[in-house]
């Protein structure tokens, strides 16, 4: 039997069933036989597990290939990873809190312009519109150009519409401006994540996602209150104020100091980025290797710079990306349970000023029931991810490498991830329909708030799993993959947001989000049909990628 090459980089944790030794020569080697076997039948999990997933593997592969890559992932340290993908979270944060911190002034806006609550309500929609069609242009930008270009376009797009609202009386001008406004920021939730599969493996994703995601969790907690009392104390044109004043103090340091990360750029981060990618933290970076002895590889260099282009943002990858079946059934329910997001998001504002008889301030306070389940949410899910993935890694003898990229051909990824995702979901899913009917039934006010969290914690959390899952089987493009699972979210949930009002005041509050409670339980179907198939689809869309890239070498060489 021939030995596989030795590791001489990265550090490597033993998944043995012992726990007691680290992962050798002879192991990596016969992990793939063993995997095989798991592929080849059915698996065997207990109750708690879901029920006898069948993950049978159909196509022929090569069982001798080795799934750790030889070299390190990146070579950023676990620190300078921290530091960037807090920066790139912050960056995110202003995505959804320029769609929160809206949210308590709705009523008031709508009064001083002239305007019905559903009138209004429309610029809710056009913003997450907006929101979800914007991302498609700047990520397929920064996965060819990289991270640093797209940020700038963002912040500068976001900061001129920021004033422009701040001076506007119109409601046709605030229209057009909010999705303006939505333009600028919605990439950043993409590129943040973009950040985190740059430079983080699968087998650690799950809790540098959390990381990722804390801000743009925080956004639509803190913002809400920040609104209220701005709309309370002052006027709803200082909502824009304050943004356009944190945007600013928030783009120079990042334009400054946040290194480039794109891996069609500069690779696991050892080679340079071009001028249009400049920053001081790069420069000093690879000015201290450079002094240390290391050397940029030239072949390396060379090669990503005849890759490189700085070209003009358009849709094609991530419309590319929408098209793959298994992508397009996780992309369905993740719109759907972001869609009972935002329903609840909208709705508060008028329920709890109607229905319980609230003042701006006091509609602005609920939002952190919210914002307490989602924040628990953020720090507890993204351990369980990782807890699963290295449950399932040790059984499977299934290597696990830190700071090496994994080959998952031949892990049930999508099973690790739905293990998690599962009862959560579902749980969010009767917690919306309870909380409809509450609404309809006008029960004390202490209901409402203890479900809203719990609706909180279970959207966060099924969220951020589902987005982790889209990262495992995107892993060359990470920005392009949370581009399209942008646009299924706010597209239904613009959806969801502009239907909400008429159905509850048509049908009653408790029967609109039944409706919306029983399309989310039955997208859940797609996510699961991808536990049964999701490997077998990966292997075929695998093979079907090394075919074309064969085809056009033979065809350049010929």
């Amino acid at each position: 039997m021939t030995k596989a090459p030795s590791r001489t980089h990265g550090e490597e944790l033993s998944v043995k069933p012992t726990d007691t030794a680290d992962i050798n020569d002879a192991d990596v080697e016969s992990h793939s036989q063993r995997t095989s076997t798991y592929a080849g039948q059915e698996s065997h999990h207990p109750g708690k597990e879901l029920a006898q997933a069948d993950l049978s593997i159909d196509q022929p592969h090569d069982e001798s290939v080795d799934p750790i890559a030889k070299e390190d992932y990146s070579t950023f340290t676990v620190g300078q990873k921290r530091a960037i993908v807090l920066a790139g979270s912050f960056a995110g944060w202003f995505s959804p809190m320029t769609g929160s911190i809206y949210f308590p002034a709705l009523s008031l806006i709508a009064n001083d312009l002239n305007v019905s609550d559903s009138q209004i309500n429309i610029t809710v929609t056009t913003y997450l519109i907006i929101q979800g069609l914007a991302p498609m242009m700047i990520a397929g930008f920064s996965d060819r150009a990289g991270r640093r270009p797209a940020y700038i376009i963002c912040f500068t797009v976001y900061i001129i519409a920021n004033l422009a609202l701040a001076l506007q009386n119109s409601y046709v001008a605030l229209l057009v401006l909010r999705m303006l406004q939505s333009a600028g920021s919605s990439g950043t939730i993409a590129l943040a994540n973009g950040l985190v599969g740059d430079c983080i493996t699968s087998s650690e994703r799950g809790q540098y996602i959390a990381w990722a995601s804390l801000a743009s969790i925080l956004g639509p907690t803190v913002s809400p209150l920040i609104g209220g009392l701005l709309v309370q104390y002052l006027d709803w044109h200082w909502i824009f104020w304050f943004l356009l004043i944190l945007s600013g103090a928030t783009f120079v340091p990042l334009f400054l100091f946040l290194p480039e990360t794109c891996r069609n750029i500069v690779g696991d981060a050892s080679v340079p980025p071009p001028w249009s990618s400049w920053n001081l933290t790069d420069s000093i970076r690879h000015r201290h290797r450079a002094q240390k002895g290391i050397e940029v590889d030239q072949e390396k260099l060379e090669k990503l710079r005849t890759n490189y282009k700085l070209t003009i943002p358009n849709p094609i990858s991530t419309l590319v990306a929408m098209t793959d079946l298994e992508t397009a059934l996780i992309l369905l329910a993740t719109g759907l349970a972001m869609s009972l997001y935002y329903a609840l998001s909208t709705g508060v504002s008028e329920v709890f000023s109607k229905v319980y008889g609230f003042d701006e301030l006091h509609v602005s306070l609920i939002f952190i029931s919210i914002g307490g389940g989602s924040i628990v949410a953020a720090f507890s899910t993204g351990f369980l991810v990782d807890w699963n993935y290295r449950r399932h890694a040790k059984r499977l003898d299934f290597p696990i490498a830190k700071n090496r990229e994994t080959d998952l051909s031949n892990f049930p990824i999508e099973l690790a991830r739905m293990q998690i995702a599962l009862p959560i979901l579902i749980c969010g899913a009767l917690v919306t329909l309870g909380y409809g009917w509450m609404l309809d039934h006008k029960v004390s006010l202490a209901g409402p708030i203890v479900l809203l969290a719990l609706f909180g914690y279970c959207i966060t959390a099924g969220f951020q799993v589902l987005n982790v899952l889209m990262l495992d089987i995107y892993p060359g493009q990470p920005a392009t993959a949370t581009a399209a699972n942008n646009v299924f979210r706010c597209l239904l949930g613009a959806a969801a947001s502009a239907a909400i009002t008429p159905m509850g005041n048509a049908i009653g509050r408790g029967w609109a989000y039944t409706i919306l409670a029983v399309l989310f339980l039955l997208s859940i179907l797609g996510p699961l049909a991808a536990v049964k198939y999701g490997m077998r689809w990966r292997r075929e869309k695998k093979e079907k990628e090394t075919r074309i890239r064969k085809a056009k070498a033979e065809k350049n060489n010929g």
